[in-house]
């Protein structure tokens, strides 16, 4: 199991949801975070409880639609005398729900995957070179098992690419410490799930950050969080291990 006390973590999307309860999980790992979220006042809640849980943390904010703030945001993290170590690529939108989808305007795939995909996309490739030269490095997409519901045409397509993308780019640093993978929490009651989602936030833990703590340099992997609801941290990564496989084991 990957030890992550003392390391940085980049979580976005990390004032509210899964964002936020990953934030405090890594926390009482002794994980150090920087949080991300549109505006600083937004993450101080989390900011404070992290802070009181005895490890550091750094607050910067950006608008995740606007590439202009994210080089912004990422030159800035440049700057700080630490290195990020762990990237959560959490933060993403869901536009609408078209019941009359042979109308949906080209805005939902455009808006879409500029969150979903290509941030996430080029968060990994600020990170991965710099990863690959100090030897070490966990980057975990957050995808999302929707599949045959064209009312979600945008938000599916953005994360089917995120899916391809994150694959794709494990194949060159498979065998290394530096490790890609994807999660899904499952539809979870969250500002963007909605009330009506089946599994709480809280579910999703210990399932979305096995990514983080896995240490068998296996990249590309998607990991289901609802398969490991309500397991320890130890159980979910032997459970992972023994259940997942080698994606790239016939290149």
């Amino acid at each position: 199991m990957t030890n992550v006390q003392g390391k940085w973590a980049l979580i976005t999307g990390a004032s509210r949801g899964i964002g936020y309860l990953s934030a405090i999980y890594l926390a009482k790992k002794g994980c150090n975070l920087v949080l991300h979220s549109r505006d600083k006042k937004n993450s101080q809640k989390v900011y404070d409880e992290v802070i009181a849980l005895g490890v550091k943390a750094y607050q910067v904010a950006g608008e995740l639609s606007d590439m202009n703030q994210v080089n912004a945001l990422l030159t800035e993290l440049d700057q700080q005398p630490f290195s990020i170590d762990i990237v959560l690529n959490n933060a993403a939108v869901q536009i609408a729900y078209r019941t009359d989808y042979y109308n949906t305007p080209v805005s939902d795939f455009t808006e879409s995957f500029m969150i979903n995909t290509i941030v996430p996309a080029m968060i990994c490739y600020h990170y991965l070179p710099k990863m690959i030269e100090k030897g070490f490095g966990r980057i975990v997409n957050t995808t999302s098992g929707i599949r045959l519901e064209p009312e979600q045409a945008g938000y599916s397509a953005s994360k089917a690419a995120l899916d391809k993308i994150t694959v794709d780019m494990g194949l060159n640093i498979d065998g290394s410490d530096v490790m890609i993978s994807l999660t899904d929490p499952g539809w979870c009651t969250t500002d963007l799930g909605g009330p009506k989602a089946p599994n709480t936030p809280e579910s999703a833990l210990p399932g979305t950050l096995l990514g983080v703590f896995l240490d068998d340099k296996k990249s590309g992997r998607c990991f289901s969080a609802q398969e490991f609801a309500g397991m320890d941290l130890e159980a979910a990564l032997e459970k992972a291990q023994k259940e997942t496989t080698d994606i790239y084991s016939s290149k």
